[in-house]
C-alpha cells in the first residue's frame, strides 16, 4: 500500500458536518470522503497525477 501523510485541516464546522453526512450516505469514513472530493476535483481540473489517474480508472466507472 502507498504511504499516507497526515496533516491538519482547519475547516468550517458546517462544511465538516455536510461532508460527514455525505460520507455516511456513501458508507465512507470522513477522511475517505475528503480524499474522494479532492481526487475528483483534481481529476475534473485535469490535474490528477498520472499514477493516481491510472489507479482511479480501474476503480471508478465512467459516467
Amino acid at each position: 500500500m502507498t504511504e499516507r501523510k497526515a496533516f491538519l485541516l482547519r475547516v468550517d464546522p458546517a462544511l465538516l458536518t455536510a461532508l460527514q453526512r455525505w460520507a455516511d450516505e456513501e458508507l465512507r469514513s470522513l477522511n475517505g470522503q475528503i480524499e474522494y472530493v479532492l481526487r475528483r476535483g483534481l481529476h475534473d481540473a485535469g490535474r490528477l497525477p498520472k499514477p493516481l489517474a491510472a489507479r482511479d480508472d480501474k476503480k471508478t466507472p465512467k459516467p
